[in-house]
């Protein structure tokens, strides 16, 4: 007797799977026997699709942050998402608070820390440089080491203020002082040159925002991939989306994915003003975006699921494999005309969106407001 059975879901590639959930795992994957039972069993009948828990690698969900802020499941399972990154939004003051916080969320919640111990109260948290606390980060860590799951360091000109790279040669220094976690670097408006950054990072870092549009970009003036982004990829260096209010340009993915520069990640770079306002407005919308510039299906599920998972080593988590935790979002396709916007203003038209209907989290469902309206699940 297990928990809960999926019937006939639809995975990404448009095959057919049943799931069995047992005390939060996943049990059993593939055609199961007829006379399997379980306390709960929804029939999907091949009309709506699975897939690993969506993990959304960049968002901001701290609720006390005074800039960017949200509820976790809000962001989270809410919007079919069933894990969430915050990146960076707190340092070493706040991070045990806002650890605290995420216990009372549905949604799996992890922090990249910022290497500032203040997090984001201001724009400019690494212009001074006493802020950066090697200290404090070493306490934090030890604090939370299954909350934390890695470092975040902001290197755009408005963020670093005069200090240019310096801050991220100590970050670097912090992330192998405690483990070699994840780095996640924020790129923007230059000083300090995208070139500098790129030239610092070894594989696994994180670069996000990846497809803005500012003149710093990792694009050339002609189009061309930069060469210390090259060089970069070429040692293992991640790139992850993080739309975000002003960081995701049509144009610029555009142009990156018919050379082949396809994200590792797609993540949102949600929080309250650009998912009420948009242009961002759910993982799902970001996502559905990829579409219109060359994604496929399969890809982009990749993007938030198997590939997350292995970017921010979390084993459990990403696959539809034996023995993994049972976070599942089920989710429909709506194919009809669709105009999305991107972080410059501008737009594209697409033909279909993705809808999610519920997120399952350690075997737990939980309908969006979409599915609790299409009712698709006869609850």
């Amino acid at each position: 007797m297990y928990d809960l059975i999926l019937r006939q879901a639809k995975n990404a590639d448009g095959s057919l799977t049943d799931i069995a959930i047992l005390d939060g795992k996943l049990a059993a994957v593939g055609q199961l026997a007829a006379e399997a039972t379980a306390t709960r069993t929804l029939d999907l009948k091949g009309q709506y699709w699975v897939s690993a828990g969506w993990i959304d690698s960049h968002v901001h969900c701290y609720a006390k942050s005074p800039i960017y802020y949200d509820e976790p499941d809000l962001v989270g399972v809410g919007s079919g998402v069933t894990t969430v990154i915050d990146a960076g939004s707190t340092g070493a003051n706040d991070v045990d608070d806002f650890y605290q916080i995420t216990r009372d969320a549905k949604t799996n919640v992890f922090a990249f820390l910022n290497i500032a111990r203040t997090g984001i109260v201001t724009q400019n948290e690494l212009a001074d440089m006493s802020q950066i606390d090697k200290v404090g980060v070493r306490q934090a860590m030890a604090n939370n080491p299954d909350f934390i799951i890695g470092l975040k360091a902001r290197m755009s000109s408005s963020v670093v203020g005069k200090n240019g790279i310096k801050p991220l040669f100590i970050a670097k220094e912090m992330q192998q002082e405690n483990g070699g976690l994840p780095l996640m670097v924020h790129i923007g408006n230059n000083p300090p040159n995208l070139d500098e950054i790129a030239d610092v990072l070894e594989s696994g870092d994180i670069i996000t925002h990846c497809y803005n549009g500012k003149p710093n970009r990792i694009l050339t003036p002609e189009g061309q991939l930069r060469e210390a982004i090259k060089r970069a990829l070429e040692r293992g260096v991640l790139l992850d989306v993080g739309h975000g209010s002003a960081s995701f340009s049509f144009a610029v993915a555009e142009v990156a994915i018919k050379q082949g520069i396809i994200p590792h990640t797609i993540s949102s770079d949600i929080y309250c003003r650009n998912r009420l306002a948009g242009p961002v407005h759910s993982l799902a919308t970001v996502m559905s975006k990829f579409f219109s510039v060359g994604l496929s299906l399969p890809q982009v599920i990749d993007c938030v699921t198997r590939h997350a998972a292995d970017a921010l080593r979390l084993p459990s988590k990403g696959r539809l494999d034996l023995g993994c935790d049972a976070d599942l979002t089920l989710f429909d396709i709506e194919h009809a005309p669709q105009v999305f916007i991107d972080s410059e203003g501008l737009t594209v038209e697409g033909d279909r969106i993705l809808v999610p209907l519920a997120a399952i989290v350690a075997g737990e469902l939980l309908l969006t407001d979409e599915g609790k309206s299409k009712n698709v699940f006869n609850l």
